[in-house]
């Protein structure tokens, strides 16, 4: 007895169910196939992102290693110089000129220059007319407006409430709705004269490199003073500082004194016993650490150096430099 034949059309539907069963399945591995590549891709981002982490938390570590060392490198710099200052002048002896002097604490570079204060000029004793021809060669400003910040910088530091034509005391500070006062004695620090009544951002950062607060000089010394100052001294040209620069790099060169500068005969100074002293460590992976510090011999022999400024001033500051020595610290 024969079986009954399938129908054709039960046959066409187990092709379709056997298709759609084979199409389900291929769906599913590739799915599967995509969650795969999809988790190997997030565990190796994962693995990548720890591993920048590592590797930067180690260069951080390391560089905040290379820049302890520099730092302390910079501060040992900044006491042997004063120990140079200080000894007795014999040949070779360092002074506080400005020349460069280059040495290596292993591999370590250093660089330091020293000047005395009197290269800047003190804006507690500058006489008005030095302050005035600052504030328009160097701070850029118009003579009205260089006299007018020259009378309120007078009347901040002036003991007295009585106000210059020009100048500001505390109605003019208050009518400005300024949260400060002038403080009506010398300036402390030269930060300080950015807070006078009149003096821009812009003009602080223009002078704050060539004013101070140490020499207590009514004048500046032209044997250690950088362009810049030279240029603030009245009826001093540009042609005349900088034919003054090359004759003063000759003297140093040749260790003979230094020719006078007119321009500063008026406004000058001899050298004062306060040294400001610029110290660079760069260490062999690149890493530097400038010091700069505002030294004064003491007669006390328990403090022999007293600190007026400790300061960081960024890499790019430039030391003044008025001729340059050889590797182990000694001049050419």
């Amino acid at each position: 007895m024969q079986a009954n034949p399938v129908p054709a059309n039960a046959r066409q539907a187990n092709r379709v169910a056997l298709r759609a069963r084979i199409a389900l399945r291929s769906a599913q591995s590739g799915i599967a196939l995509v969650l795969a590549l999809w988790m190997t891709v997030l565990l190796t981002l994962l693995a990548s992102g720890f591993a920048f982490s590592m590797r930067s938390e180690a260069l951080a570590a390391r560089n905040a290693v290379s820049l302890a060392q520099a730092r302390a490198i910079a501060n040992g710099a900044v006491e042997r110089t004063a120990y140079e200052l200080m000894r007795p002048r014999v040949t070779d002896a360092w002074t506080f000129d400005g020349q460069v002097h280059r040495w290596s604490e292993g591999n370590t570079r250093i660089v330091v220059t020293a000047v005395d204060e009197a290269a800047k000029i003190d804006i507690n004793s500058a006489p008005d007319a030095l302050l005035k021809n600052l504030l328009i060669v160097v701070g850029g400003l118009e003579e009205p407006a260089a006299g007018a910040l020259v009378d309120a910088i007078a009347d901040w530091r002036d003991p007295d409430e009585l106000r210059r034509p020009n100048g500001a005391e505390l109605p003019e500070y208050r009518a400005a709705n300024s949260k400060y006062a002038p403080a009506n004695a010398p300036f402390e620090t030269i930060g300080e004269a950015a807070r006078v009544l009149g003096m821009t951002p812009a003009i602080f950062q223009k002078i704050a490199g060539v004013i101070t607060v140490y020499s207590r000089q009514p004048g500046v010394n032209s044997a250690t003073a950088e362009r810049a100052v030279l240029l603030a001294l009245p009826h001093a040209t540009a042609e005349s500082v900088d034919a003054f620069l090359e004759l003063r790099a000759q003297a140093l060169e040749n260790k003979l004194p230094v020719p006078a500068f007119p321009p500063a005969q008026a406004f000058g100074s001899g050298p004062v016993p306060v040294w400001r002293i610029h110290a660079e460590a760069t260490m062999p992976d690149g890493v530097s650490f400038v010091r700069e510090a505002v030294l004064r011999p003491s007669p006390d022999a328990q403090r022999p150096l007293i600190a007026l400024a400790w300061l960081e001033p960024p890499r790019s500051a430039a030391a003044p430099t008025l001729n340059s020595s050889s590797s182990d610290g000694r001049h050419r």
